[in-house]
């Protein structure tokens, strides 16, 4: 433990370093004019200003390295952001997908613990890693076509899908555009299943006033550098309930019992007291594990960079809204050509990107319009995975389809997304708009 003295000058040096940190910022990344053609139009990107920084040399400066103050400073206030009583930070929105599956199997569960050979609900057109935890749980996916042109699971394929294996719905909510959560939400009621919204894509969008991520009994977010705050790596589980709130930890923490934070101890005031299992009576609660778990903890530094970029949230989400009302009015005339996003009456979508669909009476291919715009550094993205059936990824795994995927074949064929993220500026979004247009009315393609 330092003396006064040394803390006083520790704590002067550390102001010091955190004042040229916002130099350095200043220097190293100042912005730089747009050049059409030349300056590259990313479809996602870290947006991050010095208190980024500052956070994150400030954790580096503790060298506690695991998760600490900074993961329990966010977690708090996540939670309050996104209307949920607990938020549980993990490495990735993707290992937040898995904790949250996980933990529907979890022992604890009295009752309505996840099997495998149980069947869970999701939709065919979205990222692998909602799908992936389902597999990876034993459990049986049963696929279900999404509705065009909002992308969002078409609510009447439920029924259909449902069957006496049936326990739980998974579906997350596309590039940022809520579905109808709450005609899943009263479905799954009716039916005694788990909701998980997967909210990756979506944090700060809502639906019927509420925030997505509080209709079901688990939600997860993610923050990789694509997403709406950035840690880098980095991702949240959400619950209401306590009981969620400690099978998710246990899981994400090597599956032990214990709840003490990092570096603590005998939090429970029984550590030595417990009997559990076919342990012998006393034996250490830090080490008495009541999960198959993994080690799935963000570490502080990145945890730090998220408490900075909670106070950006309301700013980011703005843009994105009002990048994606720009390019939607830019390119409202091409609609004979290129189907736009529809969004539900009671959505107010936080988008993630915008999405387009190359009709198919088009006289041009998505392939052509890709191709036409990536040599104009105009990034592009397909929806993701387009199909999971058809990836190669899930052949000879055992799944169900319920009904047709006819609109995800399209998805796969025709749908690809440009960015509306916040470091996308109005230069740029003019170039974006006035490319689609020389390629689609002025003949570029040829």
């Amino acid at each position: 433990m330092p003396d006064a003295a040394a803390a006083t000058r520790a704590a002067a040096l550390r102001a010091q370093i955190a004042s040229l940190v916002a130099e350095y910022h200043a220097e190293a990344f100042a912005p730089t004019a747009f050049v059409p053609g030349v300056t590259p139009v990313p479809v996602s990107g870290r947006v991050f200003g010095a208190s980024d920084l500052q956070h994150l040399v400030d954790a580096g400066l503790d060298f506690w390295l695991t998760t600490g103050r900074f993961a329990a400073q966010f977690e708090r206030a996540f939670a309050q952001v996104m209307g949920a009583r607990h938020a549980m930070l993990v490495n990735s929105g993707s290992s937040a997908n898995l904790v949250a599956v996980s933990a529907l199997c979890s022992p604890m569960v009295e009752g309505r613990r996840l099997v495998p050979g149980d069947e869970v609900i999701t939709v065919a057109a979205g990222f692998p890693t909602t799908v992936n935890p389902i597999f990876q749980n034993g459990l049986v996916p049963v696929f279900v076509d999404i509705a065009l042109p909002s992308y969002g699971i078409d609510v009447s394929r439920l029924d259909a899908a449902l069957s006496p294996r049936t326990r739980a719905i998974i579906v997350a909510h596309a590039l940022g555009n809520p579905y109808d959560i709450g005609a899943v939400a009263a479905f799954a009621k009716a039916h005694d299943l788990y909701v998980i919204e997967d909210c990756c894509d979506a944090v700060g969008a809502t639906f019927d006033g509420a925030s997505v991520g509080t209709f079901g009994d688990l939600a997860t977010a993610s923050f990789y550098p694509a997403h709406h705050i950035t840690m880098g790596e980095g991702g949240a589980v959400l619950a209401h309930r306590p009981k969620w709130k400690r099978i998710v930890e246990s899981i994400r923490d090597w599956g032990r019992d214990c709840w003490c934070d990092p570096g603590k101890e005998n939090t429970c005031g029984k550590r030595f007291d417990w009997e559990l299992g076919q342990l012998p009576c006393g034996y250490d609660h830090k080490y008495t594990y009541s999960h198959v778990g993994y080690n799935l903890k963000a570490t502080d530094m990145q945890a730090a960079v998220g408490v900075a970029q909670l106070q950006r949230l309301d700013g980011f989400i703005a843009a994105r809204r009002r990048n994606y009302a720009t390019l939607r009015t830019a390119l409202g005339d091409l609609d004979d050509v290129l189907e736009f996003a529809t969004v539900h009456p009671k959505a107010n979508p936080s988008w993630f990107g915008f999405p387009m669909r190359v009709r198919e009476s088009a006289p041009f291919s998505r392939a052509d319009l890709v191709r036409f715009l990536e040599g104009r550094r105009i990034a592009t993205r397909l929806l993701f995975g387009g199909n999971l059936t058809r990836q190669p990824a899930y052949t000879g795994l055992p799944f169900r389809v319920a009904g047709d995927l006819t609109r995800s074949d399209q998805v796969m064929h025709g749908t690809f997304w440009i960015g509306c993220y916040p470091g996308v500026t109005d230069e740029m979004l003019a170039y974006v708009a006035s490319s689609v247009h020389d390629f689609v009315r002025g003949g570029a393609r040829a």
